[in-house]
This record gives structure tokens, C-alpha cells and sequence, in this order.
């Protein structure tokens, strides 16, 4: 059987414009929740939010292609752009730590050139969406005729941060884009993990983008009762007996998936290898989660890792700062883990970036991956006073310890459960 590993790591987030960047951010226990500065709240109860700072997709799009794309598309880009450099994928991002080993440029640019892409995102042009309907709405009070653009539907659409990625980058053998709700990016990574286990021998770039930071998904989720109401980069709480709904935010990470023994062939950093991946539905309410749903998606990544629960490390939590689904997620790692479920480091990483939707999944199973390279455990923060019914051992502090065997939760609405267990690599 295949083995699978991550090579390349690329990341746009509200701490940061690069993943390395965002890693140390989290490691000083920053956060990059700040108030809303794209559009006026004052007539909405939820003032805050994670919005990328002075991102740059010139380094990576025309000008032109900007304006023809919707941010998500633009961050996945990014995202993939840093993960191929960071996997000396593309030649001009070498430096002697990160060369290809001894194979030759062509080698190289034909196994990018058969390399895939999946890329999962929740919201996809949701923004670009809402200032056509706008657009629309003020013609129609002054009876003015527009012309939306020819590149409204191609560059909303959800495949278009895949499609795209891959004409960028030239990947030409699998292409997928996927809307798993708030587990896309995990999903994206899982199938990119099966898509390699079943033989495809190019490297698969596959992570989660979203760009939800819009008045439409600030009320949208508001008043589904999902976002905090406070008013500072407190807001978001993971397991907090004071939390209130998480904070929307947006980015995209991207990591680089390959076969193990053609990683090792051209000489590849590897920060952690995939050994597990879990699939599963609630089948029980379009947004309140089911705790036995999630255990069913933790305990399927577990067989498929061919592991028990013993082995687990640490786990990085779903985490959302959501009164009813951190509950829940505890129950599930309390039903999977059983007396051990108090003792495992869980961690939240969403305490600092708030909720990427696609993007938190593939982001944080990139800084589980880092944190076994690195022997480092994240921590939460904002957890001033932990929830008498979450009996959990929440990391609060940056830590260093050696994680063999890791788990990454992430779930959505309509019950959409999707699990990765990462290992160190040996």
C-alpha cells in the first residue's frame, strides 16, 4: 500500500500572508481576529472578524486576472503557489535546503505537470456574488440598465480555486472541486490521500479556501445564531463557559500530498505522513451536530490508520467556540477515547483565526503536521474559564512535546464529519 506524505505548505490567514508567518503567530499566541473594516456593521450586533491584511495576489495573478477572479480563488492560488515553493515544486523558490535532490529541471516540471488538485471550499464567490445583486438592486431603483460581467458564474463557481490552481501551475491529471460545508478542506486533503493510496503517481495539492468576510455571511450565519456577539479579538472562545458562536473569517492553505518513496526519490522535506481518514454524516439536522455522528468519522480514521485510540497524541479539535458544538465534539472524543479522552492535548486553533470555514481544516491539519515536525504543541487561547461539562485537556500555552500519532477533526453543517490522523515519519 502507498504511503502518504506532506511536502509543501501554503497558507494565507488573518495571522499572516505566508504559513510560516501564521505558525509563529500561533506559537505566540496571536490572534488575527480585528473589527470589521470592510463594510460598516453598525447595524448588525457581530463587529469583528478574521480578514486577510494587505494580501498580494500580484506575485501570483495578473492584474487582470484579479479583477476576473473572486478573492477565495485568488487565496487557494496563493495558497498552492507557497506549497509547490515550499516543496521545490517550482525552480525559482529552490534554496539548498528545500532542492529537488539530483533530478533535473524536466524530470521535475513533468512530475509537476502530472501532478492533481483538489480544493475544497464552503462559500466560494459569495462576495463577488453579493456586489452583483447589489449592483442589480440599485439599477433597478433608478431604472438604469448594467451588464454584469461575462466572468460573474466561472469565477464564483466552487471548482474555479481547483480549475485555476491547476492552470497556474500546470497540473495536468486530476482536478476536483468539492462543498463539504465547513469540512471541505479536510475532505480535500482525505481524497487527495485515497486519490494516492489508489495508485495516481503525480503529487496532489489539496487544501480549503473561502472569502466569507461579506455582509450576506455576517448575517447569514448571525442570525442562524452561529457568530459571537462580542465586540474584540476575544470573541472567539473554544470550550469557554462564556463563548457565544464563533467568528467568521477567511484564507486558504494548500498542502502538497505525494507518495512517500517519490518524495524521498527527489529529495523532498517531509513534515508528517497521512495514515488515516474518515468520512462520515450525522444523517440528523441541517445545523446541530451529533456527537455519535463525529465519533463514527474519528473512529473510521482510526481503522483506516490501522490504529487504536492508545496511539493518539494530540488532537486538534473542530473547536468553533459554538455553545452546542463543542459540547458535542467532546462527547464524540469521549465516546472514541473513552478514560483517556480527559488526558489527551486537544488543541483549538480557531481561538486565534476564528472560522476559515474550508480553509481551518486543511490550515490546521498543516499546523498538526508542523507541530509533529517540530515537536510543538498550539495553544488556545481566550480560555479563561473552561466549561464544567468539557472535560477535555486543553493546551493554553505553547508547549514543546514529541507527538508520534495526531488526530484533525473537522465537521459542518448538515452533519458532515471529516477526520485525518497524521504520524511522525519514520
Amino acid at each position: 500500500m502507498n504511503r502518504i506524505v506532506i511536502t509543501g505548505i501554503g497558507a494565507v490567514t488573518p495571522m499572516g500572508n505566508t504559513f510560516q508567518v501564521s505558525w509563529k503567530a500561533a506559537c505566540s499566541q496571536r490572534s488575527g481576529i480585528t473589527p470589521v473594516t470592510r463594510f460598516s456593521t453598525s447595524g448588525t450586533p457581530w463587529k469583528v472578524c478574521g480578514e486577510l491584511k494587505r494580501f498580494d495576489p500580484l506575485p501570483y495573478l495578473s492584474a487582470k486576472e484579479t479583477r476576473r477572479l473572486d478573492p477565495f480563488a485568488q487565496y487557494a492560488v496563493g495558497a498552492a503557489f507557497m506549497a509547490a515553493e515550499d516543496a521545490g515544486l517550482i525552480e525559482q523558490a529552490m534554496g539548498e535546503e528545500q532542492s529537488a535532490g539530483d533530478s533535473n529541471p524536466q524530470e521535475q516540471n513533468d512530475y509537476l505537470n502530472s501532478g492533481g488538485v483538489i480544493v475544497g471550499s464552503s462559500r466560494g464567490g459569495i462576495g463577488t456574488l453579493e456586489k452583483a445583486f447589489s449592483l442589480q438592486r440599485s439599477a433597478d431603483s433608478t431604472q438604469r440598465k448594467i451588464r454584469l460581467s461575462p466572468y460573474l458564474m466561472p469565477s464564483t463557481t466552487i471548482s474555479m480555486a481547483a480549475s485555476y490552481t491547476a492552470q497556474k501551475l500546470g497540473l495536468r491529471g486530476y482536478c476536483l472541486g468539492i462543498s463539504n460545508a465547513c469540512s471541505s478542506g479536510t475532505n480535500a486533503i482525505g481524497e487527495a490521500y485515497r486519490l494516492i493510496r489508489a495508485g495516481f503517481t503525480g503529487p496532489v495539492f489539496a487544501g480549503g479556501t473561502d472569502a466569507p468576510v461579506c455582509l450576506t455571511c455576517l448575517e447569514g450565519y448571525g442570525n442562524a445564531g452561529a457568530l459571537s456577539k462580542i465586540p474584540d479579538q476575544t470573541a472567539s472562545r473554544p470550550f469557554d463557559r462564556h463563548r457565544d458562536g464563533f467568528v467568521l473569517s477567511e484564507g486558504a492553505c494548500v498542502i502538497v500530498l505525494e507518495e512517500y518513496q517519490a518524495a524521498l526519490k527527489r529529495g523532498a522535506i517531509i513534515y508528517a505522513e497521512i495514515i488515516g481518514y474518515g468520512n462520515s454524516v450525522d444523517a440528523f439536522h441541517q445545523t446541530r451536530p451529533l456527537a455519535e455522528g463525529e465519533a463514527r468519522a474519528m473512529n473510521s480514521a482510526l481503522t483506516s490508520a490501522g490504529i487504536m485510540s492508545d496511539n493518539v497524541d494530540l488532537i486538534s479539535s473542530h473547536g468553533t467556540s459554538t455553545p452546542v458544538g463543542d459540547i458535542a465534539e467532546c462527547r464524540a472524543i469521549h465516546q472514541v477515547f473513552g478514560k483517556r479522552a480527559a488526558r489527551i492535548p486537544v488543541t483549538a486553533m480557531k481561538s486565534m483565526t476564528g472560522h476559515m470555514l474550508a480553509a481551518s481544516g486543511a490550515f490546521e491539519a498543516a499546523c498538526t503536521a508542523m507541530a509533529i515536525r517540530q515537536s510543538t504543541l498550539l495553544p488556545t487561547i481566550n480560555l479563561h474559564e473552561q466549561d464544567e461539562n468539557i472535560d477535555l485537556s486543553i493546551v493554553r500555552e505553547t508547549t514543546t512535546a514529541d507527538i508520534s500519532t495526531a488526530m484533525v477533526n473537522s465537521f459542518g453543517f448538515g452533519g458532515v464529519n471529516a477526520v485525518l490522523v497524521l504520524k511522525k515519519i519514520n
